[in-house]
């Protein structure tokens, strides 16, 4: 399995940016699809946006399209969550996930990740 750790949560206000990173350790980096999930209280793990190995290919839950950007440098280890104009409903715990499952995009559940990170936590007030 591979490890990963998140970073860069945070509060914010409504309308502003952050960009979260996970950094991955232990098997080759490139041969994992990779999530981004996010948890609110009382919600199950919803995936939020989702990346193929190469990075060839991107998906986006409704809810963020065309705010959030998920890419990754696999010389770095890395794949990062690009957030835009956030919303005080982008409130949650977000983390990351690795799959070595054929790239489905955001047609994955929680249970095709075999590693996650510890989660970081989003939270943009009004």
């Amino acid at each position: 399995q591979v490890q990963l750790v998140e970073s860069g949560g945070g509060l914010v206000q409504a309308g502003d940016s952050l960009r979260l990173s996970c950094a991955a350790s232990g098997r080759t980096f490139s041969n994992y699809a990779m999530g981004w999930f996010r948890q609110a209280p009382g919600k199950e793990r919803a995936i939020v946006a989702a990346i193929s190995w190469s990075g060839g290919r991107t998906d986006y839950a409704d809810s963020v399209k065309g705010r959030f950007t998920i890419s990754r440098d696999n010389a770095k280890n890395t794949v990062y969550l690009q957030m835009n104009s956030l919303k005080p409903e982008d409130t949650a715990v977000y983390y990351c996930a690795a799959s070595r499952l054929y790239y489905s995009g955001v047609s994955y559940s929680p249970a095709d990740f075999g590693s996650w990170g510890q989660g970081t936590q989003v939270t943009v007030s009004s």
